[in-house]
């Protein structure tokens, strides 16, 4: 495979997961939590660096304990989501910048998918995909959940275990973007697409195909262009799909003043 189809493969599954995600996120009005939660990933990067292991292991080790400790705090506090997801974020942005060599932490804050080996490929591909159909499978429980915890429970849904559910594929989908887009860009990966597509969209269905669409039309404009031109595909990527927001919010006014 050449090392182009590769970054196109690896840029739209994770695109479209992210995408994905962000409509979920722009339910449960997380929208901030994306990108305070990509840079909870800088202490396990810098840990992987240190021990000369995969950043991925450490980055995904980090955002899972991270998950958990958000779920439980905020069940064993007063505080909100937005809240617990700050202290962790700034902490980690501090550790993360403290103890990463200088010479990958630029790399680490704005990522290079130019860089990924063959079994990275394989790997992020293969995780993406289960991440997708995973989110699609516990989609309704999800959108019901976010729009009614109480209609919820009485249909037999469980919101605690959903949320840990929510929050451990959020890790997971932030970490496996960390490479594409970096941990500064990962919050407008999940977000920019899904908001997007909410300008659009009329009804739950359309809302996730236009965002996974959104998403990975970017992510293949962007490295296109990265290609052609001597600039990076994760801040190309965000300035593309930026676009289409923009774009959006005209048929927004267009269609529907």
């Amino acid at each position: 495979m050449s090392i182009i189809l590769s970054q196109l493969l690896v840029g739209v599954v994770v695109a479209a997961a992210a995408s994905l995600l962000g409509v979920f996120a722009i339910l449960k009005r997380m929208s901030l939590v994306g990108d305070a939660l990509s840079h909870v990933a800088l202490p396990g990067i810098a840990l992987a660096i240190f021990f000369k292991i995969n950043p991925f292991v450490g980055a995904l080790a980090f955002l899972f304990l991270s998950a958990i400790g958000i779920w439980l705090l905020e069940y064993h506090s007063t505080l909100s989501v937005e809240t617990i997801v700050g202290v962790f974020f700034t902490s980690s942005l501090a550790l993360g910048a403290l103890f990463i060599p200088q010479v990958e932490l630029l790399e680490a804050l704005f990522g290079d998918i130019t860089k990924l080996t063959t079994i990275d490929t394989i790997f992020t591909v293969i995780l993406s995909l289960g991440l997708i159909a995973t989110l699609l499978w516990f989609s309704k429980r999800l959108a019901l959940h976010m729009v009614s915890q109480e209609l919820a429970y009485s249909v037999g849904v469980r919101p605690r275990q959903l949320e840990f559910i929510f929050l451990v594929l959020f890790a997971l989908g932030v970490a496996l973007g960390l490479k594409f887009v970096g941990a500064l860009l990962m919050g407008a990966l999940i977000i920019i697409p899904a908001a997007a597509a909410k300008n659009i969209a009329r009804g739950l269905t359309q809302f996730m195909a236009l965002s996974v669409g959104i998403g990975t039309l970017s992510a293949v404009i962007g490295i296109y262009i990265a290609s052609i031109y001597p600039v990076p595909p994760g801040p190309t990527f965000i300035l593309v799909s930026a676009v289409f927001f923009i774009l959006s919010l005209g048929w927004r006014f267009l269609t529907r003043r």
